[in-house]
């Protein structure tokens, strides 16, 4: 969490350098692999969307993974919920992520929320 959390809020290259392994590799399609490709990502979105927050809602690990499950508010008070899956490598260090991203609706059917 803390990787994501230091990446979200602003401090991507922190995050990298801290948290990530020799390789990464990207499967959002938004994003190129490589290092260099996510702290320009995250630093573009903190530029564009500087009043962004996350809240951590559960964290599942299994072997070399970890997921998280997000909720995530964006200006405009647009709310998403996000899974993100990451790969660790021997170390300890990240090396690999997958994420699915929802946008949360003003109704549900079943009134549960996504979160």
């Amino acid at each position: 969490m803390a990787f994501y959390r230091t990446a979200y809020l602003g401090d991507p290259s922190r995050a990298v350098k801290d948290y990530v392994g020799a390789e990464y590799i990207q499967h959002n399609p938004l994003v190129g692999d490589g290092k260099q490709a996510f702290i320009d990502y995250f630093e573009e979105m903190a530029r564009d969307y500087p009043d962004k927050s996350i809240e951590f809602v559960r964290a599942v690990a299994e072997d070399d993974l970890v997921a998280l499950h997000t909720h995530q508010t964006w200006p405009g008070n647009e709310q998403y919920v996000t899974m993100d899956f990451f790969r660790f490598d021997d170390n300890g260090k990240i090396v690999e992520h997958w994420d699915s991203i929802q946008e949360v609706p003003g109704e549900t059917r079943n009134g549960n929320p996504m979160y």
